[in-house]
């Protein structure tokens, strides 16, 4: 089977509270929080030493990119890494300002809807073959996408009631409470804009490759996740299908008349019963698609073999998250998939206080459940607790945090470090290792992504080391 390359991209909320008085506003947060990275990157758009990119985004959103992931282990453990980079930076900041005597709090998110309804991303990066037909792609792919947030949604409260398509809560039966965050924010199904139109894939074509034999799917629909298992189910069903799409597989076309209205009633029916409007004239409820999808790419496994060693888990949660809708029956799943682990977060809390959905209170305990911080975080609380499933160790994040991944990745982050290291000013992108100042001509271009030896690079590293850049 073809290789892939996995990335993740994570726009943050980010805010400072305070009881009384003024608030530093969204933009001196961002630049304060991005004081550190300016001190040795000298720019708000930095390469790490693992690999990944770090920058400050449109609307004083801190960013991070991981590193090109060859594995669904990495791709967690590197999205996993992202978060405590970038946690790290909020950290700083508010000890910064105890110091200063500046009051209040510093939060940062991993969400991606505002409490002005303002939203920010999550943005998926497959490799996929130069070979591939794009348009078929896109015809199978996107009424998968559509439907799968009924496993990986991160949830969302609701505070104005139930939303216009109605929502039947599993379990308790609350209203005000759906699948998806990002699912009201997105009005097309591709589109070559990700700002103006917010498609559910972006179809500009950057590579990051080599052009002549890879292109890179971006998916820009999906939510946030702070599971770790709901990340490796979002980027593991997707994966499996698109092997299957590559390979020439036939699907029957249940091409969606309105993916973009189907995708809103797909998150605010809890169901899974709707039914959603094909081009065709007939209907499939979500649960049915997924089922569809589910069945296929299980004949595809039978006849082609697992291509990594976790698949057999991925089909399984994705069979387990199927029967949790199907059966109503959230328990199936709420140690695993985020928007089951906040659910019965809140249910427990709605019960135990008498209120329901609509109160305000529910809100922040959904935004409180995408706190970043150890300590006011409440998914961090119940990782704690034990009372959520882990995808990767503890130490696979640490590593994460320091060293790129064996692809193209573990030779940028080494060119990054050792520049850093000594003070020697360098230009990085996705593609290009470049020393400035006198050696200005020592440019290399690193277009396998799964390469983790260049001697170019290698020549890099020991021109800074010997101290002749």
């Amino acid at each position: 089977m073809e290789r892939r390359i996995y990335g993740i991209e994570t726009e943050f909320g980010l805010t400072h509270s305070v009881p009384q008085g003024r608030a530093l506003g969204p933009d001196e947060t961002a630049r304060r929080l991005f004081a550190p990275v300016l001190a040795w990157g000298r720019a708000s758009n930095v390469f790490l030493p693992n690999g990944g990119r770090l920058y400050l985004d449109v609307g004083s959103h801190p960013e991070y990119a991981t590193a090109e992931a060859a594995t669904l282990h990495d791709v967690v453990a590197q999205d996993a890494a992202g978060e405590r980079i970038v946690d790290d930076l909020r950290a700083q900041l508010q000890e910064a300002l105890d110091e200063e005597g500046v009051a209040g709090t510093v939060h940062l998110f991993k969400n991606n809807v505002d409490s002005a309804g303002n939203s920010f991303g999550s943005h998926e990066n497959y490799m996929i073959s130069r070979r591939t037909e794009f348009s078929r792609l896109l015809q199978h792919l996107l009424p998968f996408l559509v439907t799968r947030q009924i496993l990986v949604g991160a949830g969302r409260v609701h505070p104005d009631g139930p939303p216009p398509f109605g929502s039947l809560a599993l379990g308790d039966g609350a209203p005000g409470y759906s699948f998806s965050q990002r699912a009201d924010h997105v009005w097309e199904g591709s589109s070559s804009a990700t700002t103006r139109s917010r498609p559910m894939i972006n179809t500009r074509d950057e590579p990051h490759a080599d052009a002549e034999h890879y292109r890179r799917l971006h998916v820009i629909t999906g939510d946030s996740s702070m599971s770790q298992t709901t990340t490796a189910l979002k980027i593991g069903t997707t994966d499996v299908l698109l092997r299957m799409i590559e390979a020439g597989q036939i699907l029957p076309d249940r091409t969606l008349a309105d993916p973009a209205a189907a995708l809103r009633q797909v998150s605010h029916d809890l169901t899974g019963t709707a039914q959603l409007e094909l081009a065709s004239g007939g209907r499939r409820s979500a649960v049915e698609l997924q089922r569809e999808y589910l069945e296929a790419v299980t004949h595809f496994v039978a006849q082609h073999g697992e291509h990594h060693e976790r698949l057999g888990w991925v089909l399984e949660l994705w069979d387990r998250g199927l029967r949790a809708v199907e059966e109503q029956n959230s328990a199936l799943v709420d140690r695993e998939l985020d928007w089951a682990i906040k659910k019965k977060l809140l249910d427990s809390y709605a019960r135990s206080h008498g209120m329901d959905f609509s109160h305000p209170r529910m809100a922040q305990l959904d935004l409180a459940y995408h706190d970043t911080s150890a300590h006011h975080g409440l998914f961090h609380m119940l990782e704690r607790r034990g009372a959520v499933e882990s995808f990767v160790g503890p130490q696979d994040v640490e590593r994460a945090v320091q060293e790129g991944p064996e692809t193209r990745a573990r030779l940028r982050g080494r060119f990054v470090a050792a520049a850093r290291d000594a003070g020697v000013n360098s230009t990085v992108d996705w593609v290009h290792l470049k020393l400035n100042g006198e050696h200005q001509q020592s440019t290399v271009l690193c277009k396998d992504p799964f390469a983790t030896t260049d001697p170019e690079v290698e020549a890099l590293i020991e021109e800074i080391s010997a101290g002749r850049a």
